[in-house]
């Protein structure tokens, strides 16, 4: 209606003034007439303005989306942030608790061991070198012959009773394990009066460190606070069978032996009136050729998790971005939407 108007007041000055309109003018209306005998709007014309109807239904699919895309940007956000919660709290977990990684090393021989040994009452009566196993089927009890074993007396206080004192029989362990080196001992007890009779050892790690030790007691209470003690009892013959295991931590390393041991019934053979001295039997020999080797691996790789939490942080960055022009174009639509409002008020109006 004021296109027409103002096409019929152009056309009123001009036959006022009696100037005939530019032909900028002229094709204008020419335009303007064409477009309304064909029922067509002009460009600047607002879809909307002519079906109201058509615009609502833009805007709620517009709205429709906007929602859609705010909930993924929340769900991108909640998935980003539990992947970095999940990163760190896996990453502090492993640093924890590591990973035990065993080892087997062989070696050809082993650096000798210290087998200290509490007697009590019991005297040695001898201590062997053998190899392959061979131990004599029958066994005479004579007087200890020094030079066989390599081996010292200690005496110190017990580490956790000031009031006992203790004595230690000290002795070199075997150390050729490819020829089965063994050391075989006994002991003789003369009558006792306890019920039950064992002798007790201990394995620690090296025999020269005992021996070259300036305080020796020290050492030896050391060694007790340590290492396990175990024992062997009278009548029987012990077969201790050793293997070595060492332990690599994060501030320190340890060594621990394991045994298999195995029992073999003595026959007494000696005239009843020697039976009353009691006699003890122990062979210790290397199991195998192979050092069992325990370190403590810590699989938390502080890079990779670093890595993770920097694509975590990429992930929140783009989504922030992402809701930041979801916002502007929900702002846009929305003037889009008040301006196309205020257009059709003014042709109502008009």
């Amino acid at each position: 209606m004021l296109r027409r108007e103002a096409s019929r007041s152009y056309q009123e000055f001009s036959d006022d003034n009696g100037e005939e309109p530019s032909e900028a003018y002229q094709s204008y209306a020419e335009d303007n007439e064409a477009s309304k005998a064909n029922g067509s709007a002009l460009p600047g014309d607002d879809p909307t303005e002519i079906n109201p109807l058509l615009g609502f239904n833009k805007t709620c699919l517009k709205s429709f989306f906007s929602v859609i895309l705010i909930l993924i940007y929340l769900s991108l956000t909640a998935g980003a942030g539990f992947l970095a919660y999940q990163t760190i709290s896996d990453f502090l977990e492993k640093l924890n608790h590591p990973v035990m990684s065993v080892r087997y090393k062989e070696v050809d021989a082993f650096e000798p061991p210290g087998i200290a040994l509490y007697p009590g009452t019991a005297k040695l009566v001898s201590c062997e070198h053998r190899y392959h196993d061979h131990i004599p089927p029958r066994l005479t009890v004579g007087e200890f012959e020094e030079g066989d074993c390599a081996m010292e007396e200690v005496n110190y206080t017990d580490p956790y009773s000031n009031d006992t004192k203790k004595q230690a029989l000290v002795v070199q362990g075997p150390t050729d394990v490819l020829n089965r080196e063994l050391i075989f001992l006994q002991f003789s007890q003369n009558g006792t009066e306890e019920d039950f009779s064992a002798i007790s050892y201990m394995l620690f790690a090296k025999y020269s460190d005992m021996s070259r030790s300036i305080d020796k007691e020290e050492f030896m209470r050391e060694c007790e606070r340590n290492y396990s003690m175990w024992t062997f009892s009278g009548g029987f013959r012990t077969w201790v069978k050793m293997s070595l295991v060492k332990t690599s931590g994060r501030r320190n390393e340890s060594v621990e032996f394991r045994q298999e041991s195995s029992v073999v019934k003595y026959n007494d053979r000696r005239p009843v009136s020697e039976q009353t001295n009691e006699l003890f039997f122990v062979v210790f020999q290397w199991r195998d050729p192979f050092i069992q080797e325990v370190k403590d691996i810590v699989t938390a790789n502080p890079w990779n998790s670093f890595a993770i939490l920097c694509g975590v942080f990429m992930a929140l960055f783009k989504a922030a971005n992402f809701a930041k022009l979801t916002i502007r174009w929900i702002r846009k639509i929305h003037r889009r939407h008040q301006k196309s409002k205020r257009n059709r008020e003014l042709n109502q109006i008009s």
